[in-house]
């Protein structure tokens, strides 16, 4: 008889490609996934309904494939540190394995986790998944963590990169005995028996089978990723991969992810093409690398990297940040980009930029504002990329270059010439000029007859006062 070992599922929901999960089937036939909603995850405030909605799509979809492979997956509800070793005790489980994680309360728990299961005298094995490249692996000359990208970016590029991990085949399921002896395990429950609440399509279906379709449709044609680099700047034109939140939640493993941009690339006929395709594996290595910079400076999760910034004097009008919020800022741009976030989950990374920058440098708000109302929405919300994004956009961040002020008429002008993108998202205005629209020289009049707010504050003065202020916050910090 096999022995048990279950598999804790985390950042990891699929089957093909994961190497913890891989690596369990290899010692033992009976495996046995677990997944625990943790009620630290749930119940805080910066949960996303979207988000919420895209993870039990993929647990639904994780429970079919682990039933068609001779397994299954079982769910649990409440703390980690009791649900998972109590659950592995009373199976009497040799091990538990699972996978990394980088962000802090992940390392927090999963310590308590391991401590828990050695006191039953249960084995602990854990693998890096996530990433193609673990915290530790790319450092530099002087072997510290890297805190600027393009270093990083030179660094991991030439290490080679791993094959995805094979598809676990012939697991043995648990005996009825032994499902009836397993305390804890719940149906997994309904996106509102959670409490939460999303009619809206998501961006992306859940699951692995439709990541991998969708990094198909992405890839395979060559069409869209040649285009990459020309077109992912440009928010109403469907020119980026959708798989965020399939690599946040890992309904894709990274590993095949990279094989299908390497195979793209081996296609790849023009210098222009090979570009494309290098930029958006570009953007694969900014994931990494901000999740290896949460990893070795966990502080990033609560505060500001550079020193200016940690006693900036933000303005912080509570009106400003809802009117921010809403898409009612007087911006054309930054109002659309508001109202894709708010109404699908989800928004254009470009747009990303543009409303960080605006409510950073324009409204003067703390970024930790806008970075926690993203993770209430987005549902592809991941705490490393958004804090590496919101750090960045406030000049907080690890960037060489950190003093960056968007101005939303330039942004506009260049990636939505004809103001496709916001005319889609703001339709009240959709009957007038381009020339309005891109420059948000929209008269009083127009703006009375289209219920459209004028703008709250002026961008030019605006941007003049945040530089006054960093100028002196620099100062102060010498």
């Amino acid at each position: 008889m096999s022995d048990l070992i279950l598999f804790w599922h985390r950042r990891d929901l699929r089957l093909s490609d994961n190497l913890g999960l891989a690596a369990a089937r290899d010692r033992s036939a009976k495996v046995v996934g677990v997944f625990c909603l943790d009620p630290a995850l749930l119940n805080n405030d910066a949960v996303a309904p979207a988000r919420v909605t895209y993870l039990i799509g993929c647990l639904t979809a994780l429970q079919q494939r682990y039933q068609a492979a001779g397994s299954q997956l079982l769910i649990l509800k409440g703390t980690p540190e009791n649900q998972i070793p109590e659950l592995a005790q009373a199976l009497s489980a040799q091990a538990v394995y699972w996978n990394w994680d980088v962000e802090p309360y992940a390392q927090e728990r999963d310590q308590k986790v391991r401590e828990a299961l050695k006191n039953y005298g249960i084995g602990v094995h854990q693998t890096w998944d996530q990433l193609l490249h673990g915290p530790g692996e790319v450092r530099t000359n002087a072997g510290d963590p890297y805190t600027v990208y393009t270093p990083f970016w030179r660094n991991w590029i030439d290490r080679p990169k791993a094959a995805p991990a094979p598809t676990p085949q012939g697991f043995t399921s648990l005996s009825t005995d032994e499902q009836q002896a397993a305390p804890g395990v719940i149906d997994l429950p309904s996106v509102s028996d959670l409490g939460f609440e999303w009619t809206n399509p998501l961006p992306l279906a859940p699951g692995e089978q439709a990541a991998h379709e969708q990094l198909a449709t992405f890839c395979e044609d060559d069409r869209a990723i040649a285009e990459y680099a020309e077109q992912r700047n440009f928010p109403g034109h469907p020119g980026t991969s959708l798989l965020s939140a399939a690599l946040k939640f890992g309904a894709i493993g990274i590993r095949t992810v990279w094989a299908a941009a390497d195979t793209a690339y081996s296609r790849c006929r023009s210098d222009e093409t090979r570009n494309s395709v290098k930029t958006w594996q570009q953007e694969l290595a900014w994931r990494e690398f901000y999740q290896h910079v949460m990893y070795f400076f966990p502080q990033l999760a609560d505060g500001p990297y550079r020193e200016p910034l940690k006693d900036f004097p933000w303005i912080n009008n509570p009106d400003h940040f809802q009117a921010w919020c809403e898409g009612k800022t007087g911006y054309p741009i930054v109002d659309a980009a508001m109202r894709q976030l708010n109404q699908t989950g989800w928004m254009h990374n470009r747009c990303r930029m543009i409303v960080a920058s605006f409510l950073t440098k324009d409204l003067i708000v703390d970024w930790r504002w806008g970075e926690k109302y993203f993770l209430q929405k987005l549902f592809d919300g991941d705490l490393s990329a958004n804090n590496g994004g919101w750090q960045w956009s406030a000049s907080s961040g690890m960037d060489p270059k950190p003093l960056r002020i968007f101005n939303p008429a330039s942004q506009a002008q260049k990636f939505d010439p004809e103001a496709d993108y916001i005319r889609q998202w703001l339709p009240e205005l959709k009957d007038l000029e381009t020339a309005d629209l891109i420059t948000g020289a929209i008269s009083a009049e127009n703006r009375d007859r289209c219920g459209y707010p004028a703008p709250i504050v002026n961008h030019k003065e605006r941007q003049a006062l945040f530089k006054e202020k960093y100028t002196a916050q620099k100062a102060a910090a010498r």
